[in-house]
């Protein structure tokens, strides 16, 4: 109980300890002062600014009111359209584009041969169950999956002619993996 009693005192703290902090005071700047718009490192000259004033607008008449149901809206003139390139145009400029850079890491030749190693039994691996497959009825779900594998390994290959046996050993990786699909779907 005389713990209790005393909480309150320990959570209060002393009263008669206060902070005495000055308030922040704002000055305002001077009417003719304009604030730096230039580096004080540079010699540049600040930009010169264009005063805007405001298009004078004629008195108002004692004249009756204008009725704006009479009066038509004129839209503003269009522009002309960009000129579009011919179609054979288009299709030649698709042609000249470049392939997307690739980035691959730089391998340590133990590791190049590990994933040159792994991309050949991988690549055989599908290859051979391609083969299993090749002459039988497949439904639509099965060809496409067929057709899938088949990018995958040509790809692949084109990826272990550039070298880059990450990318070669993935897309074979992924080949083995859906012919095995396949094999088991049938």
């Amino acid at each position: 109980m005389l713990l209790a009693s005393l909480a309150p005192l320990l959570c209060v703290g002393c009263g008669h300890k206060t902070v005495q902090a000055a308030a922040p005071t704002l000055t305002p700047p001077a009417p003719d002062v304009r604030p730096m718009t230039v580096a004080p490192d540079t010699d540049a000259t600040p930009p010169v600014e264009a005063s805007a004033t405001a298009p004078a607008m004629p008195a108002p008449s004692a004249k009756a009111p204008v009725d704006l149901a009479d009066s038509t809206v004129v839209p503003p003139p269009r522009r002309p359209a960009a000129a579009q390139p011919p179609a054979e145009e288009a299709a030649e400029q698709d042609t000249t584009r470049a392939e997307p850079l690739r980035i691959s890491p730089q391998l340590s030749p133990s590791d190049q041969a590990t994933y040159q190693r792994q991309f050949e039994d991988d690549s055989a691996v599908a290859t051979k169950n391609l083969q299993t497959v090749t002459g039988r009825q497949l439904n639509a779900t099965q060809q496409d999956l067929f057709d899938k594998i088949r990018d995958f390994l040509s790809k692949a290959t084109d990826a272990g002619k550039e070298s880059d046996w990450i990318r070669a050993e993935t897309l074979a990786h992924r080949a083995r993996v859906l012919s095995a699909d396949l094999i088991q779907s049938l």
